[in-house]
């Protein structure tokens, strides 16, 4: 498969910039940045929800994010990911599942999960239907030609979207979508966009894009991102594992 994305969608390439070196001032810069490309956009800043991505970080971060006002966590290995649901159950976060779900794990995912951004395959929509609770998901649409990267092939999406329609306890938000490395951010967002706009003749609700990570969430609000998965510009670079 090879995306032609949209002309005209351009962005200026990112500065990188030493992150400042304490929590508190990494994530205010960042939701500087936000609101800076959201006024850009003529947007809400609102309206825009920042998932902080904290995969491999320990639950005291977690607990640190939470006192300065940070609900939205997001994290893509289940087991750990199912350990700190658990032990902060008693704050009211709302847990993203951003990572690849094995289709046996699903309804595992599914218990502590609010939402999960990476439904890619007709098996997995019905693995994760139920007829007692609904879960919120956005189908992964892959961008690149590398099919272990996740998501569904674009010329697929209809298909998908048919499928998560039927199947009970599952409510689609929107699309999610990383942007290919090597390539122009914006110019990828700007066609997952497109895709967004053609499958609303089929959901008219499926309005939310789950795209925009460190490196390039500016250009993601620009071209109307709603959820933005950001990991070290907030959080600092990952523990290193023993």
């Amino acid at each position: 498969m090879s995306l032609e994305f949209p002309h005209g969608a351009s962005s200026k390439p990112a500065v990188n910039t030493p992150a400042p070196s304490d929590l508190a001032t990494r994530l205010q810069t960042v939701r500087v940045g936000v609101a800076d490309a959201a006024r850009t956009a003529g947007r809400d800043p609102a309206d825009i929800t920042t998932i902080v991505v904290t995969k491999f970080h320990p639950i005291s971060l977690i607990e640190e994010l939470y006192a300065l006002g940070v609900r939205n966590m997001g994290e893509n290995r289940h087991q750990e990911a199912q350990s700190k649901a658990a032990s902060l159950a008693d704050l009211d976060l709302v847990w993203h599942f951003v990572g690849q779900v094995q289709g046996k794990k699903a309804r595992q995912v599914r218990a502590y999960a609010n939402v999960i951004h990476s439904v890619d395959r007709e098996s997995l929509v019905t693995a994760l239907a139920s007829k007692e609770s609904t879960i919120d998901c956005f189908i992964q649409v892959n961008l690149t030609d590398d099919a272990a990267r996740g998501g569904v092939d674009p010329e697929n999406l209809s298909a998908l979207v048919d499928s998560a329609l039927i199947v009970p306890g599952v409510r689609l938000l929107g699309l999610m979508a990383v942007a290919p490395l090597g390539q122009e951010p914006r110019r990828a967002f700007a066609y997952v966009r497109e895709l967004s706009e053609q499958i609303r003749q089929q959901v008219p609700t499926a309005t939310a894009l789950s795209m925009g990570m460190s490196q390039d969430y500016a250009a993601a609000v620009l071209e109307g991102a709603t959820h933005l998965r950001i990991g070290t510009a907030i959080t600092g670079n990952r523990p290193v594992l023993s």
